[in-house]
């Protein structure tokens, strides 16, 4: 629905690409998803492990700032991970209070069998609609939104 009219073309054009945005979003989460599932993991499950996997051990904070999780929710993946084998909690021994998570074999085995096939699967839902140079312009304008945003919202805080 327009709301030029109502509301000026500069409102109008953010809330059209708000909604566009959001709901381009939403379906990549829900395919990605429905994705993972199928290697028996949640989202966050597989975030944690695909961090972990390329970017090596973490302290819990830093795995929820690569995840845009909260601390009690990160806790509730870790332990679960931990559960199935997947991840370690390794004592700091400069820091008695913190540790830090790791892929256990099992994990690391794990994310070497998946990670590819679901960066494919993802590969080609972008690539249904959008070139090379689309996806690159598309991810550069994000990029530079989405940190903008952070600017903002940091400088008002």
């Amino acid at each position: 629905m327009r709301t030029t009219k109502q509301y000026g073309r500069k409102i109008d054009q953010a809330l059209s690409l708000w909604v566009k945005l959001a709901r381009a979003s939403d379906t990549m989460s829900v395919l990605t998803v429905r994705d993972i599932a199928n290697y028996g993991l949640t989202g966050a499950q597989f975030g944690v492990i695909e961090s972990l996997g390329h970017l090596g051990p973490m302290k819990v904070g830093e795995l929820c700032a690569k995840n845009l999780r909260t601390g009690g929710n990160m806790t509730v993946v870790v332990d679960n991970l931990e559960r199935e084998g997947l991840v370690e909690r390794r004592d700091l021994p400069e820091d008695r209070r913190a540790y830090v998570i790791t892929l256990t074999e099992k994990g690391r085995k794990l994310f070497e069998r998946i990670f590819i096939q679901h960066a494919k699967y993802v590969s080609e839902l972008v690539h249904v609609a959008l070139t090379e140079d689309e996806i690159s312009h598309l991810s550069a304008l994000l990029k530079k939104l989405g940190l903008s945003l952070k600017e903002g919202v940091a400088k008002t805080e």
